[in-house]
Protein backbone atom coordinates (compact mmCIF):
# COMPACT_ATOMS: atom_id res chain seq x y z
CA UNK A 1 0.00 0.00 0.00
CA UNK A 2 1.68 3.20 -1.18
CA UNK A 3 2.05 6.25 1.08
CA UNK A 4 3.83 8.54 -1.39
CA UNK A 5 1.06 9.31 -3.89
CA UNK A 6 0.79 12.99 -4.87
CA UNK A 7 -2.27 14.92 -5.98
CA UNK A 8 -0.52 15.56 -9.33
CA UNK A 9 -0.19 11.82 -9.86
CA UNK A 10 -3.87 11.32 -9.03
CA UNK A 11 -4.81 14.05 -11.51
CA UNK A 12 -3.29 12.06 -14.39
CA UNK A 13 -5.77 9.23 -13.82
CA UNK A 14 -8.91 10.93 -15.14
CA UNK A 15 -10.12 8.83 -18.07
CA UNK A 16 -13.04 6.35 -18.33
CA UNK A 17 -10.72 3.36 -18.18
CA UNK A 18 -8.26 4.94 -15.72
CA UNK A 19 -9.98 6.56 -12.74
CA UNK A 20 -8.33 7.46 -9.43
CA UNK A 21 -10.04 9.52 -6.77
CA UNK A 22 -9.15 10.74 -3.28
CA UNK A 23 -11.49 10.42 -0.30
CA UNK A 24 -10.21 11.78 3.00
CA UNK A 25 -6.53 11.41 1.98
CA UNK A 26 -7.02 7.82 0.80
CA UNK A 27 -6.58 7.00 -2.90
CA UNK A 28 -8.92 4.61 -4.69
CA UNK A 29 -8.49 3.05 -8.12
CA UNK A 30 -11.93 2.74 -9.70
CA UNK A 31 -10.73 1.77 -13.16
CA UNK A 32 -12.26 -1.71 -12.97
CA UNK A 33 -15.24 -0.62 -10.89
CA UNK A 34 -16.68 2.40 -12.67
CA UNK A 35 -18.98 0.39 -14.96
CA UNK A 36 -20.47 -1.34 -11.91
CA UNK A 37 -21.00 1.90 -10.00
CA UNK A 38 -24.69 2.01 -8.99
CA UNK A 39 -24.85 5.73 -9.66
CA UNK A 40 -23.57 5.46 -13.21
CA UNK A 41 -20.29 6.28 -14.95
CA UNK A 42 -20.82 10.03 -15.35
CA UNK A 43 -20.79 10.67 -11.60
CA UNK A 44 -17.34 9.14 -11.33
CA UNK A 45 -15.96 10.92 -14.39
CA UNK A 46 -16.87 14.24 -12.79
CA UNK A 47 -14.47 13.58 -9.93
CA UNK A 48 -11.87 11.46 -11.73
CA UNK A 49 -8.36 12.56 -10.80
CA UNK A 50 -9.64 14.79 -8.00
CA UNK A 51 -10.21 14.94 -4.25
CA UNK A 52 -13.81 13.73 -4.07
CA UNK A 53 -14.24 13.82 -0.29
CA UNK A 54 -17.10 16.32 -0.24
CA UNK A 55 -18.87 14.68 -3.16
CA UNK A 56 -18.51 11.22 -1.62
CA UNK A 57 -20.00 12.20 1.74
CA UNK A 58 -22.86 14.02 0.05
CA UNK A 59 -23.88 10.72 -1.55
CA UNK A 60 -22.68 7.87 0.66
CA UNK A 61 -22.36 6.71 4.24
CA UNK A 62 -18.87 6.15 5.62
CA UNK A 63 -19.50 2.39 5.73
CA UNK A 64 -19.28 2.29 1.91
CA UNK A 65 -15.53 2.87 2.20
CA UNK A 66 -15.22 -0.23 4.36
CA UNK A 67 -17.30 -2.23 1.89
CA UNK A 68 -14.99 -1.29 -1.00
CA UNK A 69 -11.68 -1.08 0.84
CA UNK A 70 -10.26 -3.51 -1.71
CA UNK A 71 -10.19 -0.60 -4.17
CA UNK A 72 -7.84 1.46 -1.97
CA UNK A 73 -4.30 1.62 -3.35
CA UNK A 74 -2.62 4.04 -0.96
CA UNK A 75 -2.70 7.50 0.56
CA UNK A 76 -1.62 11.04 -0.27
CA UNK A 77 1.90 11.74 0.94
CA UNK A 78 1.95 13.48 4.32
CA UNK A 79 -1.82 13.19 4.88
CA UNK A 80 -3.85 11.03 7.27
CA UNK A 81 -7.60 10.35 7.41
CA UNK A 82 -9.61 12.93 9.34
CA UNK A 83 -12.90 11.03 9.34
CA UNK A 84 -12.47 7.96 11.52
CA UNK A 85 -15.19 5.65 12.84
CA UNK A 86 -13.83 3.12 15.35
CA UNK A 87 -15.69 0.09 16.65
CA UNK A 88 -17.04 0.78 20.13
CA UNK A 89 -16.28 4.50 20.02
CA UNK A 90 -18.45 6.98 21.89
CA UNK A 91 -19.82 9.61 19.51
CA UNK A 92 -18.61 13.18 19.91
CA UNK A 93 -21.59 14.62 18.06
CA UNK A 94 -23.49 16.82 20.56
CA UNK A 95 -26.42 14.95 22.17
CA UNK A 96 -25.60 11.74 20.30
CA UNK A 97 -25.10 10.07 23.70
CA UNK A 98 -26.83 10.54 27.03
CA UNK A 99 -25.45 13.40 29.12
CA UNK A 100 -23.02 11.40 31.28
CA UNK A 101 -21.24 10.13 28.16
CA UNK A 102 -21.09 13.69 26.83
CA UNK A 103 -19.14 14.86 29.89
CA UNK A 104 -21.82 15.71 32.45
CA UNK A 105 -21.58 14.51 36.03
CA UNK A 106 -24.04 11.86 37.20
CA UNK A 107 -24.78 10.11 40.49
CA UNK A 108 -26.04 7.05 38.61
CA UNK A 109 -23.02 5.74 36.72
CA UNK A 110 -19.57 4.50 37.66
CA UNK A 111 -16.54 3.03 35.89
CA UNK A 112 -18.23 -0.34 35.50
CA UNK A 113 -20.99 1.25 33.41
CA UNK A 114 -18.43 3.00 31.21
CA UNK A 115 -16.54 -0.25 30.63
CA UNK A 116 -19.78 -2.15 30.08
CA UNK A 117 -21.05 0.21 27.37
CA UNK A 118 -17.66 0.16 25.64
CA UNK A 119 -17.57 -3.64 25.64
CA UNK A 120 -21.17 -4.07 24.47
CA UNK A 121 -20.84 -1.45 21.74
CA UNK A 122 -17.63 -3.01 20.45
CA UNK A 123 -19.21 -6.47 20.41
CA UNK A 124 -22.26 -5.21 18.53
CA UNK A 125 -20.15 -3.25 16.03
CA UNK A 126 -17.92 -6.24 15.31
CA UNK A 127 -20.22 -9.24 15.65
CA UNK A 128 -23.76 -8.06 14.87
CA UNK A 129 -23.60 -4.92 12.74
CA UNK A 130 -21.87 -6.64 9.77
CA UNK A 131 -24.99 -8.83 9.41
CA UNK A 132 -27.60 -6.18 10.21
CA UNK A 133 -28.43 -4.75 6.80
CA UNK A 134 -28.53 -8.11 5.05
CA UNK A 135 -30.99 -9.55 7.57
CA UNK A 136 -33.00 -6.33 7.64
CA UNK A 137 -33.37 -6.37 3.86
CA UNK A 138 -33.74 -10.08 3.18
CA UNK A 139 -35.31 -11.30 6.43
CA UNK A 140 -35.20 -14.98 7.19
CA UNK A 141 -34.33 -16.86 10.34
CA UNK A 142 -31.32 -15.42 12.09
CA UNK A 143 -28.41 -17.83 12.37
CA UNK A 144 -28.38 -19.44 15.81
CA UNK A 145 -24.60 -18.85 15.86
CA UNK A 146 -25.26 -15.14 16.45
CA UNK A 147 -27.42 -15.98 19.47
CA UNK A 148 -24.70 -18.26 20.77
CA UNK A 149 -22.11 -15.50 20.45
CA UNK A 150 -24.41 -13.13 22.33
CA UNK A 151 -25.11 -15.76 24.96
CA UNK A 152 -21.51 -16.64 25.66
CA UNK A 153 -20.53 -12.97 25.70
CA UNK A 154 -23.18 -12.44 28.37
CA UNK A 155 -25.28 -10.00 26.35
CA UNK A 156 -28.47 -12.06 26.48
CA UNK A 157 -28.27 -12.46 30.25
CA UNK A 158 -27.57 -8.72 30.57
CA UNK A 159 -30.91 -7.88 28.95
CA UNK A 160 -33.17 -9.33 31.66
CA UNK A 161 -31.90 -7.58 34.75
CA UNK A 162 -29.83 -8.44 37.81
CA UNK A 163 -30.41 -11.78 39.49
CA UNK A 164 -29.16 -15.34 40.04
CA UNK A 165 -29.51 -16.12 36.32
CA UNK A 166 -26.34 -14.12 35.64
CA UNK A 167 -24.32 -16.99 37.10
CA UNK A 168 -25.51 -19.32 34.32
CA UNK A 169 -23.23 -17.65 31.75
CA UNK A 170 -19.42 -17.81 31.59
CA UNK A 171 -18.99 -14.06 32.01
CA UNK A 172 -20.64 -10.69 31.55
CA UNK A 173 -19.45 -7.91 29.22
CA UNK A 174 -16.34 -6.10 30.46
CA UNK A 175 -15.92 -8.74 33.14
CA UNK A 176 -18.67 -7.23 35.30
CA UNK A 177 -19.37 -9.47 38.30
CA UNK A 178 -22.97 -10.64 38.82
CA UNK A 179 -23.08 -8.87 42.18
CA UNK A 180 -22.01 -5.60 40.50
CA UNK A 181 -24.65 -5.78 37.80
CA UNK A 182 -27.60 -3.41 38.19
CA UNK A 183 -30.50 -2.03 36.16
CA UNK A 184 -28.29 0.69 34.69
CA UNK A 185 -26.13 -2.00 33.09
CA UNK A 186 -29.27 -3.57 31.66
CA UNK A 187 -30.52 -0.21 30.43
CA UNK A 188 -27.24 0.27 28.58
CA UNK A 189 -27.60 -3.17 26.96
CA UNK A 190 -31.04 -2.25 25.59
CA UNK A 191 -29.80 1.14 24.41
CA UNK A 192 -26.87 -0.37 22.56
CA UNK A 193 -29.03 -2.96 20.79
CA UNK A 194 -31.28 -0.15 19.55
CA UNK A 195 -28.28 1.65 18.01
CA UNK A 196 -28.04 -1.03 15.34
CA UNK A 197 -30.49 1.03 13.31
CA UNK A 198 -32.04 -2.16 11.93
CA UNK A 199 -35.24 -2.53 13.97
CA UNK A 200 -36.41 -5.90 12.65
CA UNK A 201 -32.98 -7.49 13.00
CA UNK A 202 -32.50 -5.99 16.48
CA UNK A 203 -35.84 -7.35 17.68
CA UNK A 204 -35.06 -10.67 16.04
CA UNK A 205 -32.01 -10.88 18.28
CA UNK A 206 -34.04 -11.49 21.38
CA UNK A 207 -37.01 -9.16 21.90
CA UNK A 208 -39.08 -12.28 22.58
CA UNK A 209 -36.37 -13.56 24.91
CA UNK A 210 -36.48 -10.34 26.97
CA UNK A 211 -40.16 -10.85 27.79
CA UNK A 212 -40.35 -14.64 27.52
CA UNK A 213 -37.65 -15.78 29.93
CA UNK A 214 -38.39 -13.59 33.00
CA UNK A 215 -41.67 -15.46 33.81
CA UNK A 216 -39.69 -18.70 34.00
CA UNK A 217 -37.09 -17.12 36.27
CA UNK A 218 -39.77 -15.79 38.61
CA UNK A 219 -42.39 -18.56 38.53
CA UNK A 220 -40.80 -21.55 36.83
CA UNK A 221 -40.09 -24.86 38.52
CA UNK A 222 -36.65 -25.88 39.69
CA UNK A 223 -36.45 -28.25 36.73
CA UNK A 224 -37.20 -25.43 34.26
CA UNK A 225 -34.58 -23.17 35.78
CA UNK A 226 -31.90 -25.86 35.85
CA UNK A 227 -32.55 -27.55 32.51
CA UNK A 228 -34.05 -24.91 30.21
CA UNK A 229 -32.93 -21.47 31.36
CA UNK A 230 -29.17 -22.06 30.84
CA UNK A 231 -29.60 -23.18 27.23
CA UNK A 232 -31.66 -20.07 26.48
CA UNK A 233 -29.21 -17.72 28.19
CA UNK A 234 -26.34 -19.24 26.20
CA UNK A 235 -28.23 -18.79 22.93
CA UNK A 236 -28.50 -22.49 22.17
CA UNK A 237 -32.31 -22.36 22.43
CA UNK A 238 -34.75 -19.51 21.79
CA UNK A 239 -37.88 -18.51 23.67
CA UNK A 240 -40.83 -16.17 23.21
CA UNK A 241 -43.92 -14.96 25.05
CA UNK A 242 -47.25 -15.94 23.47
CA UNK A 243 -50.16 -13.99 24.93
CA UNK A 244 -51.74 -11.84 22.22
CA UNK A 245 -54.52 -13.35 20.08
CA UNK A 246 -56.54 -12.10 17.12
CA UNK A 247 -59.37 -11.62 19.66
CA UNK A 248 -57.43 -10.20 22.61
CA UNK A 249 -54.51 -7.78 22.66
CA UNK A 250 -54.42 -5.36 25.56
CA UNK A 251 -57.59 -7.09 26.82
CA UNK A 252 -55.65 -10.08 28.16
CA UNK A 253 -58.56 -11.25 30.32
CA UNK A 254 -60.45 -12.36 27.20
CA UNK A 255 -57.95 -14.78 25.67
CA UNK A 256 -59.56 -17.87 24.12
CA UNK A 257 -56.74 -20.42 23.78
CA UNK A 258 -57.63 -23.37 25.98
CA UNK A 259 -55.73 -26.02 27.92
CA UNK A 260 -57.78 -28.98 29.11
CA UNK A 261 -56.39 -31.80 31.24
CA UNK A 262 -56.42 -35.37 30.03
CA UNK A 263 -58.50 -37.84 32.06
CA UNK A 264 -55.38 -39.12 33.83
CA UNK A 265 -54.43 -35.57 34.84
CA UNK A 266 -50.92 -35.88 33.39
CA UNK A 267 -51.19 -33.57 30.40
CA UNK A 268 -52.86 -30.40 29.12
CA UNK A 269 -54.25 -30.47 25.60
CA UNK A 270 -53.81 -26.98 24.16
CA UNK A 271 -55.88 -25.53 21.32
CA UNK A 272 -56.01 -21.99 20.00
CA UNK A 273 -54.07 -19.33 18.17
CA UNK A 274 -51.66 -16.53 19.03
CA UNK A 275 -50.78 -13.60 16.82
CA UNK A 276 -47.98 -11.01 16.50
CA UNK A 277 -45.63 -13.18 18.55
CA UNK A 278 -42.15 -11.65 18.28
CA UNK A 279 -39.45 -14.31 17.64
CA UNK A 280 -42.19 -16.94 17.45
CA UNK A 281 -41.24 -18.09 13.97
CA UNK A 282 -37.92 -19.54 15.13
CA UNK A 283 -38.44 -20.08 18.88
CA UNK A 284 -37.95 -23.42 20.57
CA UNK A 285 -40.13 -22.56 23.58
CA UNK A 286 -43.41 -20.66 23.88
CA UNK A 287 -44.43 -19.25 27.27
CA UNK A 288 -48.15 -19.33 26.50
CA UNK A 289 -51.21 -17.85 28.15
CA UNK A 290 -54.11 -20.33 28.12
CA UNK A 291 -57.56 -20.65 29.64
CA UNK A 292 -57.77 -23.49 32.13
CA UNK A 293 -60.78 -22.18 34.08
CA UNK A 294 -63.74 -19.89 33.71
CA UNK A 295 -64.07 -16.47 32.14
CA UNK A 296 -61.92 -13.51 33.11
CA UNK A 297 -58.52 -13.23 34.72
CA UNK A 298 -59.13 -15.95 37.30
CA UNK A 299 -59.28 -18.66 34.61
CA UNK A 300 -55.90 -18.01 32.98
CA UNK A 301 -52.77 -20.14 33.37
CA UNK A 302 -49.28 -19.98 31.85
CA UNK A 303 -47.65 -22.99 30.22
CA UNK A 304 -44.14 -23.57 28.94
CA UNK A 305 -44.73 -25.26 25.58
CA UNK A 306 -41.82 -26.61 23.53
CA UNK A 307 -42.04 -26.64 19.75
CA UNK A 308 -43.70 -30.00 19.23
CA UNK A 309 -46.36 -31.88 17.28
CA UNK A 310 -49.44 -29.74 16.71
CA UNK A 311 -47.66 -26.41 17.24
CA UNK A 312 -47.03 -24.53 14.03
CA UNK A 313 -45.76 -21.04 13.29
CA UNK A 314 -46.33 -18.91 10.22
CA UNK A 315 -44.27 -15.87 9.33
CA UNK A 316 -46.25 -12.62 9.47
CA UNK A 317 -45.52 -9.68 7.19
CA UNK A 318 -45.36 -6.50 9.25
CA UNK A 319 -43.87 -3.03 8.75
CA UNK A 320 -40.38 -4.10 9.61
CA UNK A 321 -38.09 -6.96 8.60
CA UNK A 322 -39.19 -10.56 8.80
CA UNK A 323 -35.89 -11.12 10.64
CA UNK A 324 -37.89 -10.28 13.79
CA UNK A 325 -39.61 -13.63 13.38
CA UNK A 326 -43.08 -12.19 14.09
CA UNK A 327 -45.41 -15.17 13.94
CA UNK A 328 -48.95 -16.46 13.86
CA UNK A 329 -48.89 -19.50 16.16
CA UNK A 330 -51.44 -22.31 16.02
CA UNK A 331 -51.92 -24.94 18.71
CA UNK A 332 -53.78 -28.01 17.45
CA UNK A 333 -54.20 -30.58 20.23
CA UNK A 334 -50.71 -29.87 21.55
CA UNK A 335 -49.88 -32.28 24.39
CA UNK A 336 -48.11 -30.52 27.28
CA UNK A 337 -47.02 -32.20 30.55
CA UNK A 338 -48.67 -30.69 33.63
CA UNK A 339 -45.15 -30.16 34.98
CA UNK A 340 -44.83 -27.37 32.40
CA UNK A 341 -47.25 -25.18 34.32
CA UNK A 342 -45.60 -21.84 35.12
CA UNK A 343 -46.85 -20.74 38.51
CA UNK A 344 -50.19 -22.12 39.68
CA UNK A 345 -53.22 -23.21 37.70
CA UNK A 346 -55.73 -20.41 37.13
CA UNK A 347 -53.19 -17.96 38.58
CA UNK A 348 -51.53 -17.02 35.31
CA UNK A 349 -52.73 -13.44 35.20
CA UNK A 350 -50.31 -12.31 37.96
CA UNK A 351 -47.53 -14.04 36.00
CA UNK A 352 -48.45 -11.98 32.95
CA UNK A 353 -48.66 -8.75 34.93
CA UNK A 354 -45.43 -9.47 36.81
CA UNK A 355 -43.20 -8.50 33.91
CA UNK A 356 -45.21 -5.65 32.40
CA UNK A 357 -43.34 -2.86 34.22
CA UNK A 358 -40.01 -4.33 33.21
CA UNK A 359 -41.13 -4.88 29.60
CA UNK A 360 -42.33 -1.29 29.31
CA UNK A 361 -39.14 0.03 30.90
CA UNK A 362 -37.11 -2.05 28.41
CA UNK A 363 -39.11 -0.59 25.50
CA UNK A 364 -38.52 2.93 26.83
CA UNK A 365 -34.76 2.33 27.12
CA UNK A 366 -34.47 1.01 23.58
CA UNK A 367 -36.93 3.43 22.00
CA UNK A 368 -35.40 6.61 23.37
CA UNK A 369 -31.86 5.66 22.41
CA UNK A 370 -33.16 4.87 18.95
CA UNK A 371 -34.65 8.37 18.90
CA UNK A 372 -31.32 9.74 20.09
CA UNK A 373 -29.50 7.99 17.25
CA UNK A 374 -31.88 9.70 14.82
CA UNK A 375 -31.01 13.04 16.39
CA UNK A 376 -27.36 12.22 15.65
CA UNK A 377 -28.16 11.24 12.06
CA UNK A 378 -30.10 14.47 11.55
CA UNK A 379 -27.40 16.63 13.14
CA UNK A 380 -24.67 15.08 10.98
CA UNK A 381 -26.70 15.54 7.83
CA UNK A 382 -27.58 19.13 8.63
CA UNK A 383 -23.89 19.96 9.03
CA UNK A 384 -22.57 18.12 5.96
CA UNK A 385 -25.43 18.86 3.54
CA UNK A 386 -24.96 22.00 1.45
CA UNK A 387 -27.95 23.64 -0.17
CA UNK A 388 -28.40 27.12 -1.67
CA UNK A 389 -24.67 27.66 -1.24
CA UNK A 390 -24.45 26.98 2.51
CA UNK A 391 -24.78 24.21 5.06
CA UNK A 392 -28.28 23.12 5.95
CA UNK A 393 -27.54 23.81 9.63
CA UNK A 394 -27.33 27.52 8.82
CA UNK A 395 -31.06 27.58 8.21
CA UNK A 396 -32.88 28.73 11.42
CA UNK A 397 -35.82 26.41 10.77
CA UNK A 398 -33.47 23.40 10.76
CA UNK A 399 -31.84 24.49 14.01
CA UNK A 400 -35.32 24.84 15.54
CA UNK A 401 -36.23 21.29 14.52
CA UNK A 402 -32.99 19.96 16.02
CA UNK A 403 -33.56 21.96 19.20
CA UNK A 404 -37.00 20.42 19.65
CA UNK A 405 -35.72 16.92 18.97
CA UNK A 406 -32.82 17.32 21.41
CA UNK A 407 -34.95 18.82 24.19
CA UNK A 408 -37.54 16.04 23.97
CA UNK A 409 -35.01 13.19 23.92
CA UNK A 410 -33.02 14.67 26.80
CA UNK A 411 -36.16 15.03 28.93
CA UNK A 412 -37.00 11.35 28.43
CA UNK A 413 -33.42 10.32 29.29
CA UNK A 414 -33.47 12.18 32.57
CA UNK A 415 -36.87 10.80 33.58
CA UNK A 416 -35.74 7.30 32.60
CA UNK A 417 -32.60 7.52 34.71
CA UNK A 418 -34.66 8.59 37.71
CA UNK A 419 -36.98 5.59 37.24
CA UNK A 420 -34.04 3.22 36.74
CA UNK A 421 -32.42 4.50 39.94
CA UNK A 422 -35.60 3.75 41.87
CA UNK A 423 -35.65 0.25 40.38
CA UNK A 424 -32.21 -0.34 41.91
CA UNK A 425 -33.52 0.69 45.34
CA UNK A 426 -37.03 -0.78 45.45
CA UNK A 427 -38.38 -4.27 45.99
CA UNK A 428 -40.71 -5.70 43.37
CA UNK A 429 -43.70 -4.87 45.56
CA UNK A 430 -42.53 -1.27 45.96
CA UNK A 431 -41.94 -0.98 42.22
CA UNK A 432 -45.47 -2.20 41.51
CA UNK A 433 -46.89 0.39 43.87
CA UNK A 434 -44.71 3.40 43.06
CA UNK A 435 -43.39 2.89 39.51
CA UNK A 436 -46.22 1.30 37.52
CA UNK A 437 -47.85 4.69 36.92
CA UNK A 438 -44.67 6.64 36.13
CA UNK A 439 -43.40 3.89 33.78
CA UNK A 440 -46.73 3.88 31.93
CA UNK A 441 -46.63 7.67 31.52
CA UNK A 442 -42.98 7.57 30.54
CA UNK A 443 -43.66 4.96 27.87
CA UNK A 444 -46.51 7.10 26.54
CA UNK A 445 -44.25 10.16 26.41
CA UNK A 446 -41.34 8.21 24.91
CA UNK A 447 -43.37 7.04 21.93
CA UNK A 448 -44.86 10.50 21.46
CA UNK A 449 -41.33 11.90 21.36
CA UNK A 450 -40.36 9.18 18.85
CA UNK A 451 -43.24 10.37 16.67
CA UNK A 452 -41.98 13.97 16.79
CA UNK A 453 -38.37 12.94 16.17
CA UNK A 454 -39.35 10.81 13.18
CA UNK A 455 -41.42 13.64 11.74
CA UNK A 456 -38.68 16.27 12.07
CA UNK A 457 -35.92 13.92 10.87
CA UNK A 458 -37.82 13.15 7.68
CA UNK A 459 -38.18 16.86 6.97
CA UNK A 460 -34.47 17.43 7.57
CA UNK A 461 -33.29 14.58 5.34
CA UNK A 462 -36.03 14.94 2.74
CA UNK A 463 -36.16 12.25 0.08
CA UNK A 464 -33.30 10.33 1.66
CA UNK A 465 -35.49 9.68 4.70
CA UNK A 466 -37.97 7.73 2.62
CA UNK A 467 -35.32 5.71 0.78
CA UNK A 468 -34.30 2.35 2.27
CA UNK A 469 -30.68 2.59 1.19
CA UNK A 470 -28.02 5.25 1.36
CA UNK A 471 -27.55 8.23 3.64
CA UNK A 472 -31.07 8.21 5.04
CA UNK A 473 -31.42 4.47 5.60
CA UNK A 474 -31.48 4.66 9.40
CA UNK A 475 -34.02 7.46 9.42
CA UNK A 476 -36.15 5.60 6.88
CA UNK A 477 -36.15 2.47 9.05
CA UNK A 478 -37.00 4.50 12.15
CA UNK A 479 -39.86 6.47 10.62
CA UNK A 480 -41.35 3.26 9.24
CA UNK A 481 -41.18 1.26 12.46
CA UNK A 482 -41.25 3.59 15.48
CA UNK A 483 -44.97 2.91 15.99
CA UNK A 484 -44.11 -0.57 17.25
CA UNK A 485 -43.11 1.01 20.54
CA UNK A 486 -46.46 2.75 20.85
CA UNK A 487 -48.34 -0.57 20.58
CA UNK A 488 -46.16 -3.31 22.08
CA UNK A 489 -46.32 -3.60 25.86
CA UNK A 490 -49.50 -1.52 25.97
CA UNK A 491 -50.84 1.11 23.58
CA UNK A 492 -50.33 4.83 24.18
CA UNK A 493 -53.95 5.31 25.16
CA UNK A 494 -53.85 2.52 27.73
CA UNK A 495 -50.51 3.74 29.09
CA UNK A 496 -51.83 7.27 29.54
CA UNK A 497 -54.99 6.04 31.21
CA UNK A 498 -53.09 3.64 33.48
CA UNK A 499 -50.71 6.37 34.57
CA UNK A 500 -53.55 8.64 35.66
CA UNK A 501 -55.54 5.81 37.27
CA UNK A 502 -52.50 4.84 39.33
CA UNK A 503 -52.13 8.46 40.39
CA UNK A 504 -55.80 8.55 41.41
CA UNK A 505 -55.13 5.75 43.90
CA UNK A 506 -52.74 8.07 45.72
CA UNK A 507 -54.92 11.15 45.42
CA UNK A 508 -55.58 12.65 48.88
CA UNK A 509 -59.26 12.71 49.81
CA UNK A 510 -58.99 16.15 51.35
CA UNK A 511 -57.34 17.89 48.37
CA UNK A 512 -59.32 20.88 47.12
CA UNK A 513 -58.63 24.00 45.07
Amino acid sequence: MRTDITLDEVARHNKPDDIWIVVDSQVYDLSKFYEMHPGGVHVLLEVAGKDATDEFYSLHRHAVLDKYKRLRIGSIAGQTPQIVQEDGAISKVPYAESSFWMGSKSPYYNESHVAFRKAVRTFIDQELRPHAQEYEDQGGKIDVALFQKMGRFGLLASRIGPGPHLKFVPSLPAGIKPEQFDYFHEQIAHEEMSRLGSPGFADGLGAGFCIGLPPLLAFGTKDMIQNIVPSVLLGDKRICLAITEPYAGSDVANIRATAKKTPDGKFYIVNGVKKWITNGHFSDYFVTAVRTGGAGTSGISMLLIPRSEGLETKQMKTSYSSAAGTAYVTYDNVKVPVENLVGKENAGFPVIMFNFNHERWYIISAMNYASRSIVEESFKWAVQRRVFGKSLIEQPVIRFKLAKMIAEVESISNWLEQVTYNMTKMTYKEQSMHLAGPIALLKFQTTRVAHDVADDAVQILGGRAITKTGLGSKVEAFQRTYKYGSILGGSEEIMADLGVRMAMKQFPKNARL
